[in-house]
């Protein structure tokens, strides 16, 4: 039996996968990953990896950079 902290884990995981996958239709499924990266740092830091969070929150702030760069690219006028 999954404890509640293993299901937020695999559920932030998931999210993070599936969010990876579709991240070239649209920017929000970027902002997803960004969201859902930041669940799988706080997951490891629950169950104390740290390095692990780490990693997640640094992929946090790139897919957080590269959401503003396609939101504001897909907001120009000629959509590039």
């Amino acid at each position: 039996m999954m404890t509640v902290i293993e299901l937020f884990g695999f559920a932030a995981v998931t999210v993070m996968v599936i969010a990876y996958a579709l991240e070239d239709r649209a920017p929000a499924f970027v902002l997803v990953f960004a969201i859902s990266c930041l669940a799988a740092a706080a997951y490891a830091a629950l169950i104390r990896s740290w390095p692990f969070a780490a990693v997640e929150s640094v992929w946090s702030a790139v897919a957080l950079y590269r959401w503003r760069q396609r939101r504001s690219r897909s907001m120009a006028p000629n959509g590039r």
